[in-house]
């Protein structure tokens, strides 16, 4: 083999080499994201359902305050 083949195939290799280990460095990166975000959801879920339920009956106060038809505001 002529030594410019050589380098070739050399440089073929260390480029596969790289291509692997940042295909690696992905999954891995994919993989503590998806850690990440299940955290994130166990520790927001609670906290958005308080405030969805604070919306409701804050809602559901309102719907009591409204002056029925033909009523008068002023009390």
């Amino acid at each position: 083999m002529s030594t410019p083949a050589i380098v070739w195939i050399v440089i073929g290799l260390v480029t596969t080499l790289a291509v692997f280990a940042m295909l690696i460095a992905l999954i891995r990166h994919f993989m503590l994201l998806g850690r990440t975000l299940s955290r994130f959801r166990e520790e927001v879920t609670p906290i958005a359902e308080e405030i969805t339920a604070g919306g409701d009956r804050a809602s559901t106060r309102m719907s009591n305050l409204q002056v029925p038809p033909g009523g008068s505001r002023g009390a």
